[in-house]
């Protein structure tokens, strides 16, 4: 079942819709680079906190795709828009994935970034669903911010750095722990052939949590697929080398008829 999720929008209302989709660990203040550029070029900005993130509802998981998908299919019923485009980084590629895999009507364009559409490690991902019921966020979030961002960065940005790490330090211990259950079997492949939505795929070259190779996965099975590796940026490209990325989308965006 769908659940309500917390949300926020963004510039003109009968502009073009873009929902903008979180990783695990984060929240919606993760595309806060993204919105006002994404407002200035005329769309109407959708961004949300994926179940058991941030301010949504914190269901007992495990969760599947299928139900962080369907909350996406839940909130645009609920606003009206009939279909978006869709940006996603990490867990939010991966829901990006599933909504033009299974609900192709309303993907307009869809943007994957920083993500796979099998992220494998299994046990890893169990250890950690383990790691967290028994010991909370806070070495969840130490260890992250090594993965979210290249050590240049962060040493540049000690401010920021320390933002983010507390954002994943406050995230629902229980959300996620269900959301590492759902990555830890999940398998998108077989179905990315059926996507017909416009596709730009994104990885980061500096990406040591899921390297550029998952991406290229991902592009060379969805046909048309262009894609894009950027330098310079770790899981959290998005932020790290946030004008390169909203550059990307943008063009990708206002590309599609």
């Amino acid at each position: 079942m769908s659940v309500d999720v917390h949300h926020v929008l963004d510039g003109p209302a009968d502009g073009p819709a873009v929902v903008l989709s979180n990783s695990i660990g984060s929240n919606l203040h993760m595309w806060d680079p993204q919105v006002q550029p994404l407002v200035d070029n005329g769309f109407r900005v959708v961004r949300y906190d994926t179940r058991g993130h941030g301010e949504s509802a914190v269901p007992s998981g495990p969760y599947g795709i299928d139900d962080v998908g369907g909350d996406v299919l839940a909130l645009l019923d609920s606003l009206g828009i009939e279909s978006a485009h869709f940006a996603g980084v990490s867990l939010g590629g991966m829901t990006g994935i599933w909504l033009a895999q299974n609900a192709p009507e309303r993907v307009r364009s869809l943007v994957p970034s920083f993500t796979s559409a099998q992220p494998g490690n299994t046990q890893m991902w169990l250890d950690r669903v383990k790691q967290v019921r028994t010991e909370g966020m806070a070495k969840i979030a130490e260890g992250g911010i090594g993965r979210w961002f290249t050590q240049d960065w962060i040493d540049a940005n000690p401010e920021r750095a320390a933002a983010m790490r507390e954002m994943t330090a406050t995230t629902p211990a229980e959300g996620y722990a269900a959301c590492c259950e759902l990555l830890a079997d999940l398998d998108l492949v077989p179905g990315l052939p059926k996507i017909t939505a416009p596709t730009l795929v994104i990885s980061g070259a500096d990406d040591k949590a899921l390297p550029a190779d998952h991406g290229r996965v991902i592009a060379d099975g969805i046909r048309g697929a262009r894609f894009e590796v950027v330098e310079h940026a770790a899981h959290l490209g998005n932020y790290e080398q946030a004008e390169r990325y909203t550059q990307l989308i943008l063009e990708h965006f206002k590309g599609v008829a």
